[in-house]
């Protein structure tokens, strides 16, 4: 029997400390490393040469996206698997963007989480059913990158003077840019369009 390697990146260390235990109980599943932040993955990763890293999204440092396009880079021989609490579907689509092989919820039975190691392993692509239903009925963002961009630093300001000076823009095409968003969205308001942007996992 081979034994698959594994990395865990978790901030939440109960957490962490569970899904080792239980992974470890599986008789070719072997957790040879974890760690509680983004930015360690590939340096613990370089040290370890896991099969598979298992990345939460949310981790101090860099979130568990930038982790694993950076892994993908880095260290190509490690499989990603995305293990997070958001079901959103641009997440979905900006972790298979980076590379990601697996996209899971955290509350799937460990059972699921072990099966789908194994296929990634295998070489194939595993995702929550569901939200592969969701993703393919809601397609992707309609936003431009711009749009995207705009949108997303809009969040820590109050104005669209301030706003355009921290983006090096003119007044005039943050508000183009906000007002193109806000329809596509069907907001009424600039921060409806945030929330509904940031429920779809959207402004990542």
């Amino acid at each position: 029997m081979t034994t698959i390697r594994v990395l865990l990146a978790e901030d939440q260390t109960m957490f962490r400390g569970a899904m080792a235990t239980l992974l470890g109980m599986e008789p070719d599943i072997e957790v040879v490393g974890d760690v509680g932040r983004g930015d360690e993955v590939v340096g613990a990763c370089e040290a370890f040469r896991p099969d598979l890293a298992l990345l939460d999204i949310e981790m101090p440092g860099i979130d568990g996206l930038e982790a694993a396009r950076r892994l993908s880079e880095a260290v190509p021989g490690t499989k990603v698997i995305i293990v997070t609490t958001f079901g959103r579907t641009g997440y979905l689509h900006a972790a298979l963007a980076a590379g990601a092989s697996g996209f899971l919820l955290k509350d799937a039975p460990v059972t699921e989480l072990a099966d789908a190691i194994r296929r990634v392993a295998a070489g194939q692509r595993v995702i929550d059913p569901a939200l592969a239903v969701q993703a393919l009925s809601e397609g992707s963002s309609p936003l431009t990158p711009r749009e995207t961009e705009i949108l997303a630093a809009s969040r820590g300001h109050g104005t669209i003077a301030e706003l355009a000076r921290e983006l090096y823009l003119s007044p005039g095409t943050v508000r183009n840019h906000l007002s193109a968003a806000i329809q596509k969205l069907g907001a009424r308001t600039r921060a409806e369009a945030v929330e509904i942007a940031e429920a779809k996992g959207w402004l990542v």
